[in-house]
């Protein structure tokens, strides 16, 4: 059984660092239709001035005073002028993949960055990196490798959490047509090509659609929750180890039409998901309490904490400022989630809770690793 109850007090000091603005890695989201975000101490601003225009999947990086570094849809790399990196275009994800890139530093050096990709619906393309060095360009970054070949086909799913010696990382990413969650290490050393698989819970495989979803780490990096899309659909909850990069104990929690978007409270204690009803139409917030106990109580604990106007819903993320921020589709608000840690409606849901200046969310927010 998952046990969340010995995690939640640590992950409470560990909340603790989101509403005191620790993150500066975290402070500028760019994500949607040219939608932007910064956050900066007690204010949190939309801005216009992104360049990028995504279906789904971004991912953007700021340095720790959260000034902005880069920021990218998986196809495109943008600076901090938001000008085209040179060798910044062609990279080989998805504008139309979940977690269509993910940026890391590399361990034990302060001006190279490591982007992940993933191609739409387990195409051939796959699991892919590309370099950057920001010493290149009087400081605006060069990208001097790219599309550097991991695995394919792979599904949308894309995330990172820090090694249990808190220097390097496991970049996690799920096989196509197989139940094998795979781990990559990346370390001073650069990227390991040949990762720890974890055959372990649901096959992700079928028609192609059947590879979005959301794949997410929990604070401590602990635990992961992914999303398995379909018109009917599972969430499904496991373990990770950061010692060895290993995945296990699989539980899933069945019956959501077009499950999309998955997080963890700040402190452990919940799980937030969004699904949106065969063909959309029906988009719900739903929150799991994994304290409830085993796999059946847990599912049975699961309420909806808020629906929306929006026909589709989808990425869930967590902002400096300790609120969770809700994707929807085509709209010039986000939802937001106020209270997260609080149970059921007293987490407060608001679909219209964040304008974005005359910009549109569409189904994704900027992808981050665990760990930063």
């Amino acid at each position: 059984m998952i046990n969340f109850r010995h995690i939640t007090a640590a992950a409470v000091l560990f909340a603790g660092s989101f509403t005191a603005f620790a993150q500066g890695e975290k402070a500028n989201w760019y994500f949607g239709k040219g939608a932007g975000i910064t956050f900066t101490q007690d204010t949190v601003t939309a801005v216009t001035h992104s360049r990028i225009f995504t279906e789904e999947g971004s991912a953007s990086l700021s340095d720790k005073d959260g000034n902005l570094l880069f920021y990218t849809n998986g196809i495109t790399v943008w600076n901090r002028n938001h000008r085209v990196m040179p060798n910044g275009n062609g990279l080989m994800g998805g504008k139309s993949s979940t977690q269509s890139a993910l940026i890391l530093p590399k361990p034990g050096n302060d001006s190279t960055y490591y982007i992940f990709t993933t191609d739409i619906q387990a195409q051939s393309n796959g699991l892919r990196y590309s370099v950057v060095d920001m010493t290149k360009q009087k400081s605006y970054g060069d990208i001097i490798s790219r599309n550097n070949f991991l695995i394919a086909p792979s599904t949308e799913k894309l995330t990172a959490v820090r090694h249990s010696n808190n220097r390097d990382w496991w970049v996690i990413a799920h096989r196509w047509n197989s139940n094998g969650y795979m781990a990559f290490l990346v370390s001073a050393d650069g990227v390991s090509v040949k990762p720890v698989l974890s055959n372990v819970g649901t096959v992700h495989g079928g028609p192609n659609s059947k590879a979005i979803g959301y794949l997410v780490p929990s604070s401590d990096g602990t635990k992961l929750a992914a999303a398995l899309w379909d018109a009917t659909s599972n969430f499904e909850l496991l373990d990770f180890d950061r010692s060895t990069g290993e995945v296990s104990n699989p539980q899933l929690l069945k019956g959501y039409e077009e499950a999309y978007g998955v997080l963890f409270s700040p402190d452990g204690s919940k799980l937030y998901a969004t699904a949106n009803g065969k063909g959309g139409g029906k988009a719900q917030v739903i929150q799991f309490d994994l304290t409830a106990g085993d796999a059946d109580a847990i599912a049975k604990s699961a309420v909806v904490v808020g629906t929306s106007a929006s026909p589709r819903i989808g990425a869930l993320q967590i902002g400096p400022d300790g609120k969770i921020y809700v994707a929807r589709r085509d709209n010039a608000y986000l939802g937001v989630i106020s209270n997260p840690n609080a149970k059921a409606e007293a987490g407060m849901y608001t679909d219209d809770g964040f304008h974005l200046a005359g910009r549109k969310s569409d189904l994704g927010l900027p992808n981050f690793p665990q760990g930063l």
